[in-house]
């Protein structure tokens, strides 16, 4: 019986110790889609980059959801190039940019999923190159009084110039769109 008290005396008293005060949190989540305003903080090309190289950007705007300032101004995100084409005749160079980690203004790292925006499927680059012949074509016009009028036009060949590389100054105003949601458990406070 001693040993039953002493053993429900030391429950409880290690319970009212192990009820400690838990700070309160939100957890938020960022819905896949969205939308991140960035510039660049380094310059990088498909000349002179490879598959597998870090960029890093910086957020220009706060996002707020629910009143709160979920991913502050100054918010670092990191990616990697994990995809580069090189120029060939009839198409210039391209190249996706894949985001996977966001650092907040105070150090915390958060894993995210995302690419730089392009409206080619968020492929930087890539568009067909211009012609490399124009060949002259009579066209003609209407009967003026009993004559015919014509002009010469030039119309593009069939033959493509050479592809050019691709680059993204240092500062270029981009735009990174969310793949996967973010789970956001903390929060900067200022």
């Amino acid at each position: 019986m001693k040993k039953f008290l002493i053993t429900l005396i030391f429950l409880l008293s290690v319970n009212s110790f192990t009820l400690a005060e838990l700070r309160e949190y939100d957890e938020f989540e960022v819905p896949q889609g969205t939308h991140i305003p960035v510039i660049s903080l380094q310059e990088f090309s498909t000349a002179y980059c490879e598959e597998g190289d870090v960029v890093n950007f910086k957020t220009t705007n706060d996002i707020y959801m629910f009143n709160s300032n979920i991913i502050p101004a100054g918010t670092k995100i990191s990616g990697i190039i994990d995809k580069k084409n090189e120029p060939i005749i009839g198409t210039h160079a391209a190249m996706r940019v894949f985001l996977n980690k966001m650092y907040l203004t105070d150090g915390t790292e958060v894993p995210i999923k995302g690419y730089i925006y392009t409206s080619n499927n968020n492929i930087i680059g890539g568009g067909i190159t211009q012609p490399a012949e124009y060949l002259k074509v009579p066209h003609y016009q209407r009967w003026v009084m009993f004559r015919t009028f014509s002009a010469t036009q030039a119309v593009p060949g069939a033959k493509r110039r050479m592809g050019e590389h691709v680059t993204i100054s240092s500062g270029a105003d981009l735009i990174v769109v969310l793949s996967a949601p973010i789970h956001m458990t903390h929060m900067v406070t200022q």
